[in-house]
């Protein structure tokens, strides 16, 4: 039987003091003084290995992270987990229109994973997820809640292919996310994090990464185990990564990606959507800069018309490295096509695909399609565990015959008929303190200043957004 909605509400609301508990136990642990392994975004990604012969391994939860398998280690087990605890909210919601919230609500994710290694040629990795969501007027979004299901369960077979070279196949359900997660990202921001179901080949080859991979998404469901691959989606493609000898300390990413929906909603209409997409990245660091520009361009069909869509991005980054809090200023300027007329049938609006949940900023208020933005920043350092950011967004639309579209590609103000080209600017300012190893807690708080076209669609209210969130990994 399928849990209700109050009997999800209950369960939040139970689990919450042993989220805290957990909280206060991992505050008390005494951090051992040796170089460890960092924990990843993907948890997937980490490599406890270097414990097997460290005295680290007896120390609680450091005795988590390597349990031999096998008398002399060659075989071991890694079990990891994540507490977020998250409070949003939002005045003036989708600028007036939306669902209306006094009081804000809370979001609660769970992870919990063990990852089997077979010496070095097999590995069986697997994660659970929980997502609740308590007091959200209008009740949950997609990405809010998932009572339990299996978030990834998928096997490595690694294969040498001479020297340290390996071909790695990876079939079942996985998260995917490749070069700065513009168009294929794990979604972390939101409560639910994304994943995939479909095979994986990955070939390191002398300093070069390519990867192969066939897919369908997965779609996230309120019960117990009961998602399942999305039956009208597929999403397929090649990724490289490989030095670029021109430029010192650069790299060049290089990519196709595919997809096919069935049904695709656009502010032009709603079709069949078969979408190629072509990229490349230049990005690296050298001294005090840093780098990260992509180009995409895309064709394809939308019903019985043609597809041409294109985006270009750039970041740059200045570090004052010998300067007090060591300020990074950067400055990022991205275009995303949008559609130049709704009367002839063809798409000309870019598709950001699988995006990351908080790509502009953490509100999540607008998406990357018809877009003009430019984003000065500024990041600084007080201490060596406080990092302090403050920025400024500001949004036109590259077409003012398409509309305004939120992260989840949904159209959210209707501009087909023209008006004015400005949509707005967003100030946001948050704090994160690693308050230790284990720990971090983070605040952010957004202010949108609604501009000339969403006070042509009204209601075009400023918006203000806060949220705040407590991570515990192990």
């Amino acid at each position: 039987m399928r849990p209700t909605n109050q009997s999800l509400k209950e369960l939040g609301m139970r689990k919450s003091p042993f989220v805290f508990a957990a909280i206060l136990a991992f505050w008390s642990l005494q951090m051992s003084a040796e170089e460890l392994p960092t924990f990843k975004l993907s948890r997937q990604d980490e490599d406890w290995s270097s414990l097997r012969d460290s005295s680290s391994r007896t120390q609680f939860p450091y005795s988590l992270k390597f349990i031999p398998l096998t008398g002399d280690g060659s075989s071991w087990l890694t079990l990891a987990g994540e507490l977020r605890e998250r409070y949003e909210y939002f005045d003036n919601s989708n600028w007036g229109k939306g669902v209306q919230d006094d009081n804000g609500y809370l979001l609660q994710r769970f992870l919990l994973s063990g990852d089997a290694h077979a010496a070095d040629h097999f590995r069986l990795f697997t994660e659970f997820q929980s997502g609740l969501e308590n007091g959200r007027n209008g009740g949950p979004r997609p990405t809010d809640r998932d009572a339990f299901d299996v978030h990834q369960l998928f096997a490595d077979v690694r294969i040498p292919v001479g020297g340290s070279n390996t071909l790695t196949i990876r079939p079942g359900r996985q998260e995917l996310a490749f070069g700065s997660q513009r168009l294929v990202s794990i979604r972390d921001s939101p409560n639910l994090r994304r994943t995939f179901d479909g095979i994986r080949a990955t070939w390191l080859l002398e300093g070069w990464q390519l990867d192969a991979f066939a897919t369908r998404p997965v779609r996230l469901k309120t019960g117990v185990f009961n998602d399942d691959p999305d039956p009208g989606t597929k999403f397929w493609g090649f990724y490289g990564v490989a030095p670029f000898s021109p430029v010192p300390g650069g790299k060049v990413d290089f990519y196709y990606l595919g997809i096919d929906r069935k049904l695709a909603t656009f502010a032009q209409g709603t079709a069949a959507e078969r979408r190629h997409s072509v990229g490349t990245r230049l990005w690296g660091r050298r001294a005090n800069w840093d780098w990260n520009h992509e180009f995409v361009g895309q064709f394809g069909t939308f019903g019985s018309h043609d597809i041409m869509a294109w985006t270009a991005a750039t970041d740059i980054g200045y570090t004052f490295v010998q300067a007090p809090w060591s300020p990074r200023t950067g400055l990022k300027a991205d275009v995303t096509s949008g559609d130049h007329s709704a009367k002839n049938g063809d798409l000309e609006t870019f598709n950001p695909l699988f995006p990351r949940g908080g790509y502009f900023a953490e509100s999540g208020l607008i998406g990357p399609q018809n877009h003009i933005d430019a984003h000065p920043s500024l990041e600084l350092h007080p201490t060596k565990s406080i990092t302090f950011s403050t920025d400024i967004d500001f949004f036109w639309r590259e077409s003012v015959h398409d509309g305004v579209y939120n992260i989840s590609q949904t159209p959210v103000r209707n501009g087909t008929n023209g008006g004015s080209r400005y949509i707005g600017s967003q100030a946001t300012a948050q704090v994160e303190w690693r308050l230790q190893r284990h720990l971090t807690w983070t605040a952010n708080y957004a202010h949108f200043f609604g501009g000339a076209f969403l006070h042509e669609n009204p209601p075009g209210k400023d918006v203000n957004y806060f949220s705040s969130w407590l991570s515990l990994r192990f």
